[in-house]
């Protein structure tokens, strides 16, 4: 018999709310098996909750998520899964890195502002200093 979850279980392990795996499973993200009220999760919703969690962290979308996880495939070794994942990796780096450039620029144009404010406020106060 392989290993079930119940949603406790699954909030308990990865740290989740059980709220939130509800939500994901709403979104068609995990597929519990019912026994009755019951929720059953298996080894493979585990991984989708974790491969979910992970996404999130690094900053993919919920169908990015979800394309993710629909194409797990363990037969296959998970291959098209992990050439999709790391595309996806290689898409939020460069992501990153251009927001990095955006940062490193706007702290650029604080920097030139703030000079010119200083420079204007040194020059307002040698002025009121003159009139004095």
């Amino acid at each position: 018999m392989s290993t079930t979850y119940s949603i406790s279980d699954l909030a308990r392990e990865l740290d989740v709310t059980t709220r939130a795996i509800r939500f994901y499973e709403e979104q068609g993200m995990l597929s519990p098996e019912r026994r009755g009220q019951e929720r059953i999760y298996s080894p493979k919703d585990l991984v989708a909750l974790k491969l979910i969690l992970r996404g999130k962290r690094i900053g993919f979308s919920l169908a990015e998520c979800k394309e993710l996880i629909d194409l797990y495939d363990p037969s296959s070794g998970n291959r098209k899964q992990l050439e999709t994942f790391m595309g996806k990796i290689a898409a939020r780096r460069a992501q990153l890195e251009q927001q990095l450039l955006d940062i490193q620029q706007m702290q650029l144009e604080l920097d030139t502002a703030e000079e010119r404010c200083l420079a204007a406020l040194a020059e307002t106060k040698q002025k009121q200093g003159v009139n004095a």
